[in-house]
């Protein structure tokens, strides 16, 4: 029910301002208001709940889908505080690709963690803390800096990061590593990469940007 109504709002967003060739649509949180009112949509508690969803849990209706070119597909990205944008972009879900050797690591977690660690990205950042398999996915020394920093960037709004870490190489330089993780069926998206390299910019700019995307896979 909740996603009938999402789809009409973000429907009647986008194709309020959309023609041929564009490739930018900015939106705001009170067009999402306005839009609901003139449909009389009861819009949830949480907003931004609407735009969560189709960012990392379902796909753009296929209106919307269908006007991209071939090759390329809508993103919601943010513009600013309360601010959005409809872009074109090649590339948007990241998903593991099946070229790629796994490397099997024996599980490290402690028993009590894995007993009580829910399927989602708390438990996930917890396997890769015990395990350090950021570590030994970027063959640097890392610690973990700070948990779910929430701050804002010029142009971008407020931005949210699961964890960040502070790697050290051989050489003795360091490396800012934002860390994105997705439990259940929430997808990740280009978007996030992007925002995390724009908070590496602007917060910590002196030191080497590494961001990296988790997310729990079906055989564990």
């Amino acid at each position: 029910m909740s996603q009938n109504r999402y789809i009409q709002i973000i429907e009647k967003i986008f194709f309020e301002k959309y023609h041929d060739n564009i490739t930018e649509i900015a939106f705001s949180r009170e067009d999402m208001v306005r839009i609901a009112k003139e449909l009389a949509i009861e819009l949830p508690k949480n907003i931004g709940d609407i735009l969560y969803s189709f960012r990392y849990r379902i796909e753009l209706p296929i209106k919307i889908t269908s006007s991209a070119p071939e090759n390329y597909e809508w993103i919601i990205s943010p513009a600013g505080r309360s601010l959005y944008k409809f872009v074109l972009k090649k590339m948007n879900r990241i998903e593991p690709s099946d070229l790629y050797a796994e490397i099997k690591i024996i599980d490290s977690t402690p028993g009590l963690i894995n007993k009580y660690a829910f399927n989602d990205e708390q438990g996930l950042l917890a396997k890769l803390r015990y395990n350090r398999l950021i570590d030994i996915f970027t063959g640097l020394t890392c610690y973990s800096l700070q948990n779910h920093l929430r701050t804002t960037v010029p142009n971008i709004g407020q931005v949210e990061i699961d964890e960040i870490y502070i790697g050290l190489d051989k050489r003795g330089a360091h490396y800012i590593i934002p860390i994105q993780a997705k439990g259940g069926n929430d997808k990740l998206g280009i978007v996030q990469i992007e925002q995390d390299f724009a908070v590496c910019q602007a917060k910590f700019s002196t030191l080497i940007c590494k961001p990296i995307a988790a997310q729990f896979m079906a055989n564990g």
